[in-house]
């Protein structure tokens, strides 16, 4: 077994909100749970005892019901959580009212914004008082077309104060994306902005919304949030007024709407690459009860902290940081480029604002250590204790660069889930130690195993990464799919009555878990299955290259591995260096893994969230079309791919 690259002390284990968790099961249950392995077991093995205990250990605010708590315990979908509860999930995040700052937002340039937690309750009273007098009512949808701002954050709260449902995507949207989901669920209240600031850029988005707006017909107010100036022309949008003309600057009080724990909250959307976005359905309930398990127990977040997570208002990430309010802390939002005006932004505004919960993407990480970028040297960090890493697996290099060039004491926790369960699968935690490529351990509640292709559990061995029993986090239902048939196909087909995430995965000697990359991008030369992550993870200690993405060409009855790689500036691919990526790769897994064709490329697309897209590239190597380009962030970098003559047959 290698040596952990960080363990917990004794004193930070007994002072951690798990282990007091833990010593609560024990008293109450009369256990002797004496590890975090024991005490996951438990968890699975006793639902609805497990999330009773968490709605109480987390100060869930709302009416439980006297039981039981759980319906249907064995189907999915089919199970109900806390089916007499009543609950709001804004009062729930607004539980704080006190002078203790709430939310911080910086941007590129200097501007900053600091609300405490009585001037966010007031202000989310006037939004809210705004929507009311709108029409807007329990049920109702409310769209964001919006930077990630507070005022995005105070809507959201303002919505779901009175049983309304919110949904949002960021503007770096194309009108066609927009449409494609807020044109599926028609909400009848649009926020946006006249412009917002991208590296250095001021972007105009008035003629993108007066475009939304004359083909979003069920819309009845477009609300125009003054960031950047309030100059703008939006007189030709006759649904359009400016924020101050909406909100009620007299309210003070918020009615909160109580709910059912099974009413909708948020809608989220599927990265849409091939084909329409799904529009996923997550309840009020099990998204705030999850969170809470999350950013409490795994994250170890309290008052005294500051959480901060690098997204953009199309991410789930986003919807996981606001949640941060319910633990009373502050929470830092950022919109702009995390590199502009330089790589140590965001390292910059972390030292500033005494960030101790540091959340971004594991492209980011690679992205600064190839920037050369020192935190350890050049900042301030005493703060800082974890760094949390999503949207792709993190690799070996990265776990070391974290370590070595940014802070020797915290937890590194990659973490894994997704928009389909707004949650996590695996991820962080405080009591167990940090091993190289692993994820630190499978959430509490979530009964996650690794099933090889018939079904069967395997240990230390790859292959799909699936949930046997129901969670809350699941989602309620898909926009529009009446009879449950999108939602039954998207995580039941592979294996009856049991959730496959769509993960290649493996459970660790340690109880730890590495994702492989996705099953439908996973490569097939030979009959051998190979995670792209595993590819990826060695070209990356490649200095010359910035990024890479692989996909598998069918090729003379079998599977062929191509790479394509964008090299630093001033690199050209050559035969030299093809040798050294495949020479690293052979060295450090097998000859299957090593591509048969590397060729360079200028750019490699990715969907506006930043995840590269391997089944769009591979669409265009076999020369089919691709359908969604508007879900991309760079659709233009996909006709690099089109009839290639190292490909040809």
């Amino acid at each position: 077994m290698s040596n952990p690259l960080w363990s917990p002390s004794q004193q930070q284990i007994e002072q951690s909100q798990i282990h007091q968790f833990m010593q609560r099961v024990n008293q109450q249950h009369k256990q002797k749970l004496d590890s975090y392995s024991a005490l996951h077991q438990w968890s699975v093995n006793n639902p609805e005892t497990f999330w009773n205990e968490i709605w109480d250990q987390c100060g869930v605010i709302g009416q439980k019901g006297s039981g039981p708590y759980l319906l249907n315990a064995n189907k999915m979908p089919g199970a109900q959580w806390f089916p007499e509860a009543k609950l709001n999930f804004a009062e729930n995040l607004l539980k704080y009212r006190d002078e203790r700052t709430a939310i911080v937002f910086r941007n590129e340039t200097d501007h900053r914004v600091e609300l405490s937690y009585s001037e966010l309750y007031t202000r989310v009273a006037q939004f809210a008082a705004g929507l009311k007098q709108r029409g807007v009512t329990q049920g109702d949808v409310v769209a964001g077309f919006m930077p990630n701002l507070a005022d995005t954050l105070i809507a959201m709260l303002a919505t779901t104060s009175m049983g309304a449902i919110w949904t949002s995507c960021s503007p770096d949207f194309g009108i066609q994306g927009v449409m494609d989901r807020f044109g599926q669920v028609k909400p009848k209240v649009l926020f946006t902005i006249p412009a917002y600031l991208y590296n250095g850029k001021t972007v105009d988005c008035v003629e993108k919304v007066t475009q939304i707006a004359e083909r979003l017909e069920s819309t009845e107010q477009i609300v125009f949030v003054p960031y950047l100036g309030n100059d703008a022309d939006i007189s030709e949008i006759s649904k359009a007024c400016w924020l101050e003309e909406f909100i009620d600057p007299d309210a003070k009080e918020v009615s909160f709407t109580p709910v059912s724990f099974d009413a909708p909250l948020y809608v989220m959307y599927s990265s849409g690459t091939t084909g329409t976005p799904k529009c996923i359905v997550h309840s009020v309930g099990g998204t705030l009860i999850q969170h809470l398990k999350e950013h409490q127990l795994h994250t170890d977040i309290q008052r005294d902290d500051c959480l901060f997570y690098y997204t953009t208002c199309g991410w789930m990430m986003w919807n996981w940081l606001v949640s941060g309010l319910a633990c009373g802390c502050t929470v830092l939002l950022f919109d702009g480029s995390p590199f502009a005006p330089s790589p140590k932004v965001l390292w910059d505004i972390a030292e500033e604002e005494k960030v101790s919960v540091f959340g971004t993407s594991a492209k980011y990480i690679a992205a600064l250590e190839k920037a050369g970028t020192k935190p350890r040297e050049s900042h301030k960090l005493e703060p800082l204790r974890a760094v949390l890493s999503t949207g792709s697996p993190l690799a070996h290099e990265s776990f070391e660069y974290v370590y070595r060039d940014i802070k020797e004491d915290l937890l590194l926790a990659s973490i894994s889930g997704g928009t389909d369960i707004l949650s996590c699968f695996a991820l962080g935690n405080p009591i167990l130690p940090v091993h190289t490529g692993e994820l630190q351990c499978r959430g509490l509640g979530m009964d996650v195993a690794i099933y090889n292709d018939q079904g069967e559990e395997i240990r230390e061995q790859k292959g799909e990464l699936i949930c046997r029993t129901p969670f809350p986090s699941m989602p309620i239902y898909f926009w529009d799919d009446a009879n449950g048939e999108k939602y039954q196909s998207a995580y039941f087909a592979q294996f009856d009555n049991i959730w496959a995430h769509g993960d290649y995965g493996e459970l660790t000697a340690h109880e730890g878990v590495i994702i492989h990359g996705r099953s439908d991008a996973v490569l097939n030369p030979g009959g051998v299955r190979i995670g792209t992550a595993e590819i990826y993870r060695q070209v990356e200690k490649v200095s010359q290259v910035q990024e890479s993405i692989c996909i598998g060409q069918p090729w003379k009855d079998d599977t062929r591995v191509v790479l394509f790689v964008v090299l630093k500036e001033g690199f050209t691919l050559d035969e030299s260096l093809k040798t050294e990526i495949k020479q690293t790769i052979r060295a450090n897994t097998t000859p299957r893994h090593v591509p048969s064709v590397i060729i360079q490329v200028a750019d490699i697309p990715r969907t506006i969230s930043g995840k590269i897209v391997e089944l769009a590239v591979r669409k265009v190597v076999l020369g089919e079309s691709v359908t969604n380009k508007d879900a991309l962030a760079n659709p233009e970098a996909l006709s690099l791919f089109e009839n290639l003559p190292e490909l040809q047959g």
